[in-house]
């Protein structure tokens, strides 16, 4: 929810807090320190984050109002890490949080927590983001550690070479254990796409993994890089993914789409691999429908 107001002249030089206050009495003093201290409040346009701050006549106060779930301070140790170099880390995202920073929403998110690990190794800048998963989604994220690093692996994502190995779990049994599809994808709704013409070319390759009771583990390699791609293409398929709900699959505890693996060279040709391992509410939903937790493994 957001909440917008206007500060006019009986605001000006009132604190940021007490100002936001008296413009959103519905809210407790508490609540707006919160938004503030997490990057959720905007005056007149620009995140601030000092709740001392006095307001202007006629500063637009935003605020965005979060369900209290969403808000999830954390923060990644070295030991958490799934691979790490001089140039390059990764992280195994979990299912339900923002990977970078939203308008209203700095803290809680896996750019803030990566952005504070960096520091500890004196490394100031703030983390590059280049390339996402949506919220609901886990597993490998990968952040460069300099300019040139992330120079290399944004030309390596346009250009495809970068190998990206998904787990899903569908319901419904598909007809053979490998397939293609290639199918252009636009976007049909504020926040739904869809195989449409005219549409952006994508192409996605899978395999199943495991059968089990009504549903199937499966593999997904994206060969291009939509929104949604995986998800709009198994729907297609008539393969919904278990919780995603968007795209008519049935209630679960997280959508059950996992990033599992990604691989690249490194600008001197190295191998840059990440595994990550699925969470416990992902190895359940496998479990509940008679999927060998082994599969889990390969």
């Amino acid at each position: 929810m957001i909440l917008k107001g206007k500060a006019g002249p009986e605001l000006a030089d009132v604190r940021l807090d007490e100002g936001a206050k008296r413009l959103f009495p519905e809210l407790s003093k508490s609540r707006i320190r919160e938004i503030i201290d997490w990057g959720g409040c905007a005056v007149s346009g620009t995140m601030v984050r000092v709740a001392s701050r006095q307001l202007k006549s006629g500063d637009e106060v935003v605020l965005g109002v979060m369900e209290p779930e969403r808000y999830r301070e954390f923060a990644y140790g070295k030991e958490e890490l799934l691979y790490e170099d001089a140039e390059y880390l990764a992280v195994n995202k979990a299912a339900g949080l923002n990977c970078q920073r939203t308008p209203y929403q700095l803290k809680g998110t896996v750019e803030y927590a990566v952005t504070l690990y960096l520091k500890t190794l004196g490394i100031l800048e703030p983390a590059r983001v280049i390339h996402r998963l949506d919220r609901g989604t886990s597993g490998v994220m990968l952040f460069p550690k300099t300019r040139r690093a992330a120079a290399h692996i944004s030309a390596e994502l346009k250009e495809g070479r970068v190998e990206k190995v998904y787990w899903a779990v569908v319901a419904g049994q598909p007809g053979e254990d490998f397939w293609a599809v290639d199918a252009p994808i636009a976007k049909v709704a504020p926040s739904r796409y869809g195989v449409a013409t005219p549409g952006k070319g994508a192409r996605t390759l899978f395999r199943v993994l495991a059968r089990g009771e009504g549903v199937a583990l499966v593999e997904a390699r994206p060969l291009t890089g939509r929104t949604h791609q995986i998800r709009v293409h198994l729907a297609h398929t008539g393969l919904p993914i278990i919780g995603d709900t968007v795209y008519g699959g049935a209630q679960a505890p997280r959508m059950m789409l996992h990033c599992r693996a990604m691989t690249f060279r490194g600008e001197d040709g190295r191998e840059v691999a990440a595994t990550a391992p699925v969470d416990r509410d992902f190895a359940a939903v496998c479990e509940r429908y008679g999927i060998d937790s082994g599969s889990l493994d390969r």
